[in-house]
């Protein structure tokens, strides 16, 4: 029986979704829950599970489109034979739409697998629907040998479609145009920003594989892109899904929610010892530490004496909704764009599952794993615009927030310490907050505790 898997709603409500990559082919066989696809959302590029076992008979969807959710994305024959016969036998109506995905399956693949082309075959050549499914199962066993003249026209279609089914395995080459690559082959290229295309592969048929990849990446770079390149030429980038997302609820966030932008010039000396010797303690031997760990620990401890800055606007009930919990958002950039999954319950985290937490969180969104459940709910973000050697920013606060604190690249500057001029560590704090739901008293108290906190972190012990 052919049954079609339809693109589900994998987040809150979204409407379509785009085709990023195929991990099977036609002809393949696949298993219940095996990765089938990579779609991207408004929100994160998300894995789809198979939900059936069987062969694939097509592909609805091209890599690169953009399907509505609803819409069948791939057929898979499950080798139930017989119910198809008995639905694809009845009325006229049932047939036709059996015929209309065979022959995009047809036109897909030429060299489809047997069993379904015999199935199909009789409506395909104008024979209707004609009871020839019946007919054509008792021939598979040669019991139907000795039968009238009637039953032998169709019967000559199984020799003629036999020769090309050895084919069938060159089927997976024309899911991705002129390359063929096992998937863990195609995430080495993304990661390392190599074009499959631009790659002769060494491997059986011309599969590329992953040494291949890392010859393209030790290779010279090549001068004809650039030469090819028209001086002064524009280049359009589409703008879907993460990006698109994202630029709706930067928009958005930014017309509605009145900004307030403060700064604050810390020494971060402090910090920067305290991280060292967290580095050397046992508890944190196999978890990166990071000066971003004391930002985030400072944010947190700010929000547990001020609940307001962990607040949102309730624009339908005119409310303030106070919230006692802090999911914390870390702004993460990925190729597809800015994504901000956050920490669920990072308040309750001990140091160094909070360390964890945010190294996992960085890592999936950085392999574009994040799923869309890991984005929804943050309470207060962190940006962190030092690690692209930038001193501090306006940020934009994320949707259902209130607001985000910019942290800016440490460097050594002058600072007067004890009426002395030294060489510190310093950083500047940025705290951008919705005036209408923080007034300007709060916003400044939080950020001059965060700030009191990264110059002495003995303070987040004291008001913990």
């Amino acid at each position: 029986m052919r049954r079609e898997f339809k693109l589900p709603d994998v987040g809150e409500g979204l409407t379509e979704a785009e085709i990023v990559r195929w991990h099977v082919a036609v002809g393949d066989q696949v298993k219940v829950n095996q990765i089938i696809v990579e779609i991207e959302t408004a929100k994160a590029v998300v894995e789809l599970p198979c939900p059936f076992e069987g062969v694939v008979a097509a592909l609805m969807a091209e890599e690169g489109q953009t399907i509505d959710v609803g819409l069948p994305i791939i057929a898979v024959d499950d080798g139930t034979g017989p119910p198809e016969a008995a639905s694809g036998g009845g009325a006229g109506g049932g047939a036709q739409p059996e015929a209309r995905t065979a022959a995009l399956a047809d036109d897909m693949v030429p060299s489809a697998p047997a069993p379904q082309k015999e199935e199909r075959q009789p409506v395909l050549v104008g024979y209707g629907v004609k009871m020839g499914t019946t007919k054509r199962r008792p021939r598979k066993g040669d019991s139907s040998a000795p039968r009238g003249a009637s039953a032998q026209a169709p019967a000559v279609a199984p020799p003629a479609e036999a020769p090309p089914r050895p084919a069938a395995p060159a089927a997976p080459a024309p899911r991705a145009p002129g390359v063929l690559a096992k998937p863990p082959v195609r995430k080495l290229a993304k990661d390392l920003g190599v074009d499959l295309a631009s790659i002769a592969g060494s491997g059986p048929h011309g599969t590329v594989t992953r040494d291949d990849v890392h010859a393209a990446v030790s290779a010279p770079p090549a001068v004809t892109p650039v030469a090819a390149r028209p001086a002064g030429g524009e280049e359009r980038i589409p703008v879907k899904g993460v990006r698109r997302a994202t630029a709706q609820a930067m928009m958005a966030s930014a017309f509605s929610a009145p900004h307030v932008t403060e700064f604050l010039q810390v020494d971060m000396t402090g910090t920067m010892e305290a991280v060292r010797k967290l580095r050397a303690t046992p508890d944190f031997a196999e978890v990166k530490v990071s000066p971003l760990l004391l930002v985030a620990k400072a944010l947190l401890v700010a929000a547990r004496r001020h609940p307001m800055i962990n607040s949102t606007w309730d624009e339908s009930a005119q409310e303030i909704v106070v919230k006692h919990y802090v999911n914390l958002g870390i702004a993460a950039a990925t190729p597809r764009g800015l994504i901000v999954p956050n920490v669920k319950d990072a308040h309750a985290l001990p140091l160094v599952e909070l360390a964890r937490a945010m190294n996992a969180l960085v890592e999936t969104a950085r392999a574009g794993r994040t799923q869309p459940a890991d984005m929804s709910g943050g309470t207060i973000t962190i940006t962190n615009v030092g690690v692209f050697g930038v001193d501090t920013g306006t940020p934009i606060i994320n949707p259902g927030e209130s607001a985000i604190l910019a942290f800016g690249q440490i460097r050594d500057l002058p600072w007067v310490v004890d009426g002395q001029i030294v060489a510190r560590k310093i950083c500047t704090l940025a705290l951008s907050f919705d005036h209408r739901v923080i007034d300007g008293e709060v916003g400044s108290k939080v950020l001059r505790d965060v700030g009191d906190i990264l110059e002495d972190p003995l303070r987040a012990l004291a008001w913990s």
